[in-house]
């Protein structure tokens, strides 16, 4: 989450100059989150997240998207 947060903060700041100036020195974003699963997940599925999180991390394809 840490991850999430820290690249939008940066990709908004440098879209949005104001945001830059307002909270120049300063977190875009509170320090908490909260996460919670709407189902159950298997030992397996959390062992191959856990493996397939250095390559994942290799490709910087995180992008702020209009709703």
């Amino acid at each position: 989450m840490q991850y999430i947060k820290g690249k939008s903060s940066r990709k908004l700041q440098c879209e949005f100059q104001e945001l830059k100036k307002r909270y120049w020195g300063q977190h875009l974003w509170a320090r908490g989150y909260f996460v919670a699963a709407s189902r159950q997940i298997n030992i397996k599925e959390v062992q191959k997240y856990i493996e397939e999180q250095e390559e994942h991390h290799k490709k910087d394809t995180f992008k702020i998207s209009e709703f």
